[in-house]
Formats: structure tokens, C-alpha cells, sequence
């Protein structure tokens, strides 16, 4: 008996050059790794599709029309199921770079890399990795509340003001163990093993 066939890799793609748009379909498309399941030319395209239908990976052109690609990043890292999302832009500097991360993208790929890169990062930010070339973020926000969805936000506030999970369930109208869920998340990114330090984390920041 032949083992299965991985599961493919669902993704959308938002490129605002038409001809550019269609040429990473296709490169997609031919590898049985993905299945391309929106494409779209303007940012709020994008936006609708991905929240109709949700995928594991989102490939974004920096300079997508209407929103842009900063905004739809950071519109999207505060959306329960977005997907994760790989910049697709051309970076001399690593300007752009520090940007795409400090808005919350999963990866970055530069416009004049092989393909195979891209297709690689997309492949690895689909597993859960964070994919970005070498670049020095001196510069970015090293706050780690600053990376904190509006959710996880709420929550600490939340928790700082002494509300228990059930609390928290009624509060935000979720399950008690949605909300182990979201307080593990937000406990990793802040580099805490505790509600008490998360609560401490949060007075020592204001």
C-alpha cells in the first residue's frame, strides 16, 4: 500500500501587476506541494477572500493597491484564522524587511530571488517558521507588547485587572480552553512561564 500524498499547501496570492499575478499562479500551481486557491490585484480583494475562505499561507506584493502591504499585514495579524504571510517585494536596503516583520508577515522574499525561493519560504512559514533574510533589527520595536494582537492585548489587560479563565470566557465569549489557548500564545511571546508575570510584564510596561 503506497503512503498518502501530503496534504497541499492551501494559499492566496495578492500581486497588483496583472502579468506578475498570473505568472506566480502558474509557478504555484505546477507544484504539487500548493493548491492556489485565490489570487487578487488589490489589497481588499485580498482582504475578502481570505476571510471567506481561510488558507495556511498568503503571498502579498508590498506594493499592492488600495490598503498596501503594511496595512494588510497588520490588519490581517489581528484576525482569528488569517493566514501566514510572505512578503513578495524588491529591498535594497532591508528597509522593507524590518518593516514586514515589525507588522507581523512570517517571511520575506525579495522580487529578484529565484523562484524556488519563494516557493521554499512559503513552504516553510506554512510549518511554522519564521523566514526572513539576514538584516539588522537594531531598529525594529523590541517590546514584546508591541507585537501583541488587539486580542492578546485585551487579554493581559484583562488579566492585570484580575479576571480568572472563566472570567475570561464570559468576557470575550469563548471557551475556557480558547482562552488557555490565546493566554499560551500570548505567555510565548512575551517570554513568560505565568499569568503572575504576564500581570507583572504588563504594570512594568506602562
Amino acid at each position: 500500500m503506497q503512503p498518502a500524498a501530503p496534504d497541499r499547501i492551501d494559499l492566496a496570492l495578492a500581486e497588483g501587476n496583472p502579468l506578475v499575478l498570473q505568472a506566480l499562479s502558474e509557478v504555484f500551481e505546477k507544484d504539487r506541494r500548493f493548491s492556489v486557491v485565490a489570487t487578487s490585484s488589490t489589497a481588499e480583494g485580498f482582504l475578502g477572500a481570505v476571510m471567506r475562505v481561510p488558507v495556511k499561507v498568503g503571498v502579498i506584493d508590498w506594493q499592492i493597491p488600495q490598503l498596501g502591504g503594511q496595512k494588510l499585514t497588520e490588519v490581517l495579524r489581528d484576525q482569528e484564522g488569517a493566514p501566514r504571510l510572505v512578503i513578495y517585494a524588491e529591498d535594497p536596503t532591508g528597509a522593507v524587511t524590518l518593516k514586514a516583520m515589525a507588522a507581523g508577515a512570517a517571511g520575506f522574499v525579495d522580487r529578484k530571488s529565484p523562484v524556488d525561493r519563494l516557493l521554499e519560504t512559503c513552504v516553510e512559514v506554512a510549518a511554522g517558521k519564521m523566514v526572513f533574510p539576514f538584516v539588522d533589527v537594531r531598529g525594529l520595536q523590541t517590546d514584546p507588547i508591541h507585537q501583541l494582537t488587539r486580542r492578546e492585548k485585551a487579554l493581559l489587560e484583562a488579566l492585570a485587572n484580575g479576571l480568572t479563565n472563566k472570567d475570561l470566557a464570559r468576557e470575550f465569549d469563548i471557551s475556557t480552553n480558547t482562552v488557555k489557548y490565546h493566554l499560551s500564545n500570548l505567555f510565548d511571546k512575551l517570554g513568560v512561564a505565568s499569568r503572575t508575570q504576564a500581570i507583572a510584564y504588563y504594570f512594568k510596561s506602562r
